[in-house]
């Protein structure tokens, strides 16, 4: 649904890498500029990592998300096919997404977006790694269509990003990743997921149990993503 900010991801086919040099990671920066030129769409940040992507958009019409998306994923499909000559799968599956309050939920997920070069350590700092909208943001000529977003950035932005988050937002965060559960306070959270029909994301995952001898359900789910 428009009018909502989304954080939105997607990892290679069996974790596969994706981006195997820089032409990749240049061609695909590409992609998403030729997305936002053909389809209204705001974006807020963006990180390209070896094996997946993060990114936080925001969306004003119902269907902005799921077009620019679809176009955004066929491009790429097409392109890393001709380039590489493979058939198979290279995304694991339809792009994960879920929504994201317009307040401090918004940055914690803008840092865990920027800062995931620094968590995998690949960087010394996170605004070392060129392809991210945090380097970008440094230097506006990298990516000029960057969306200042609903929300304000402290001014010692950078600072914020290389500061580790806390453990309780990771862990809330690699649940909204999971399940696409909204991520924002305890109200908005229930009020959202009402509204865009998550309410079984607000449930504990796997089957409730039906007697004593029955076995329950895996409820812990695969991490996917760092």
């Amino acid at each position: 649904m428009g009018g909502y900010c989304y954080h939105v991801l997607n990892r290679g086919n069996g974790r596969a890498e994706v981006f195997h040099n820089e032409a990749d990671y240049i061609r695909f920066s590409g992609l998403l500029r030729q997305a936002l030129a053909r389809f209204p769409m705001r974006l807020l940040a963006y990180c390209l990592m070896p094996n997946h992507f993060h990114l936080a958009v925001w969306p004003q019409g119902d269907a902005d998300l799921s077009n620019w998306m679809h176009w955004l994923m066929s491009a790429h499909v097409r392109g890393y096919r001709k380039l590489y000559r493979g058939s198979g799968h290279i995304w694991q599956g339809r792009f994960k997404a879920f929504p994201i309050e317009e307040d401090e939920h918004l940055l914690t997920v803008w840092r865990y977006i920027e800062c995931n070069p620094l968590r995998a350590g690949l960087v010394n700092r996170a605004e070392e790694w060129p392809y991210s909208s945090l380097r970008a943001g440094i230097a506006p000529s990298l990516f000029p269509l960057l969306h200042p977003g609903p929300v304000v950035r402290p001014v010692d932005w950078v600072e914020h990003v290389n500061t580790p988050l806390h453990e309780k937002d990771l862990r809330r965060l690699r649940q909204s990743v999971r399940r696409g559960t909204p991520f924002g306070s305890a109200d908005w959270t229930e009020r959202t997921a009402k509204q865009l029909g998550l309410e079984e994301t607000l449930r504990p995952p796997g089957r409730p149990r039906q007697s004593v001898t029955e076995e329950e359900g895996d409820s812990s789910g695969p991490t996917l993503f760092s």
